[in-house]
Parts: C-alpha cells; sequence; structure tokens
C-alpha cells in the first residue's frame, strides 16, 4: 500500500534520496504536523536529517527507527520549537552532530550555517541558503543527488499548502521578498519538501504563488490604508484586510501585517 500525506510516524519515501517522517503536531499554525527530512542517497549508509521536530519521543522514536540511528548529520531550518525541540533527544539517542544558524542549538561537533556554503554527506551535495523572513535565522537546503536528483527543502519559508507568517521585524518582508527571489531561481527542476504540508514535484510555480500573494497581500493593506488613514494601527489592517480569515489565526496574520505596514512605510 503507497503511504500518502499525512502519515503520522510513518517513514514515507518522495524521492529516491528523500524520505519524511511527519510529526504528530497538527494545528492552525503547523498544519497537518511538522515534517522531518530525511536525506541519503542510493547506497550510502548514512542519513542526513533536516529538523528533529517537537519535544516528542515518540517522534524520535520513530526518527531513529527509520534510521537505525545512523545519522551522520542533523540541519536545523530555524528556531521555532516545533523544529528543534527535539533535537537533544536525538542527539542522545544517535550522537549526531547538529549544525544550524543559531549557536544554541548546535551539538557535538556541529557549526554554525554559512550562506551559499556546500555540505557534502549521505551521498549527496547539500547547498545552504540564507531564507529569512518567516525568522532572522531561516535557512534552506538545495540538494543535488546522483543521476540528476535535484531537491529543495524550504521550511517554513515556502509551505506545502497556504503561506507563510513573517516576523514583525521592519525588515522582514524585504528579506522574504529576496528570499523568494532566490529560491526561485534555483527552483526549476526541483522537488520541493517543505517542514509543513505535502511535498510537491515541482517548486517553481509554488514559489512563483508566493511571490504573487504577497505582492496581493501588499495592495490590500495599501488599499486598507486608503480607507482607514496612513496612521491606521496594524490591527485595524488585520481586520480589514483578513476578515475572511479565522480569527483564531489573526495574531499569526497581526505579525505579517505589522512587517507589511513597516516596509510601505519605509518607502514613503
Amino acid at each position: 500500500m503507497t503511504i500518502t500525506h499525512p502519515a503520522y510516524e510513518q517513514l514515507r519515501q518522495v524521492t529516491p534520496s528523500a524520505a519524511v517522517v511527519l510529526a504528530d503536531n497538527p494545528s492552525g499554525m503547523t498544519l497537518q504536523g511538522t515534517n522531518t527530512w530525511l536525506l541519503r542517497a542510493p547506497g550510502a549508509t548514512e542519513y542526513v536529517l533536516v529538523d528533529p521536530g517537537p519535544k516528542d519521543r515518540k517522534h524520535t522514536e520513530a526518527l531513529v527507527r527509520a534510521t537505525g540511528g545512523e545519522i551522520v548529520l542533523t540541519l536545523i531550518t530555524h528556531e521555532h520549537a516545533d523544529h528543534t525541540g527535539g533535537i537533544d533527544h536525538l542527539v542522545k539517542a544517535t550522537g549526531t552532530p547538529v549544525r544550524a544558524k543559531g549557536s544554541e542549538f548546535l551539538r557535538g561537533s556541529g557549526t554554525v550555517l554559512a550562506d551559499s556554503e556546500v555540505i557534502e554527506a549521505a551521498g549527496l551535495r547539500i547547498t545552504v541558503l540564507a531564507t529569512p523572513g518567516h525568522t532572522g535565522d531561516s535557512h534552506s537546503f538545495v540538494v543535488d543527488g546522483p543521476d540528476g536528483e535535484r531537491v529543495l527543502l524550504t521550511g517554513d519559508t515556502v509551505l506545502g499548502s497556504g503561506t507563510t507568517v513573517l516576523e514583525s521585524s521592519d525588515g522582514a518582508l524585504a528579506d522574504y521578498l529576496d528570499s523568494l527571489n532566490r529560491l526561485v531561481a534555483v527552483a526549476p527542476g526541483r522537488t520541493l519538501l517543505p517542514a509543513h504540508g505535502p511535498d510537491h514535484p515541482d517548486a517553481e510555480p509554488v514559489i512563483r504563488f508566493y511571490i504573487a500573494h504577497r505582492e496581493e497581500r501588499l495592495n490590500q493593506v495599501r488599499a486598507a490604508l486608503e480607507k482607514l488613514g496612513p496612521k491606521a494601527k496594524s490591527l485595524q489592517i488585520v481586520a480589514e484586510v483578513y476578515a475572511d480569515v479565522d480569527k483564531r489565526l489573526w495574531p499569526a496574520a497581526h505579525s505579517s501585517v505589522k512587517a507589511q505596514l513597516a516596509y510601505l512605510r519605509s518607502r514613503g
């Protein structure tokens, strides 16, 4: 029987070199749950793991089962607890080194990730891309495998469904638009492997949708400012632009709106 998304705590092979184990932590913010990606070229004996997931022993145990504990390296896409909470359980079980942008997440021989560096591991070539916007430390991974296999892991920068919440910092939207442009440049011919939601066989149209969506939201915020006045508060904008969205998600929308207002006001 073919396993399809969502399949909790089961190993699901997506491409010859990429498999996923979905954490059982669904919510309005995590969609069906957090994807932990396991990367290994056919014939390789060890894995590179991306995002250990939440602090949940059942999820860690599922990862250990899936890999036999043979994890040569763990990479972190960004700081949020549903991606990093399981680090110490995984390290205790497997001894894997952990690399991330934030030094607080490093373990063992792991060092801080550097933008554009190339990692050779598990029979794969992994290029690190800094893609801030969702968080300041967000990174994506461009993976090239044998026989021309090409995948793109985007963390929470691009999801498998829906759209991404931005940090509320002043430069978040400018950073995010730059990140989307970096990703769309490397996307052609690559399978999209997001941290939440289903994978997609073609990353490019998904990322182009994200770019178009951001432009649409900016236009909606501009229209709201014209209606409410240039000094309108961010919560007023949320109520205007996100009127058709479940109010339980308004706190997340508020973060994105604050980033959009800062972007527009910085440009006069």
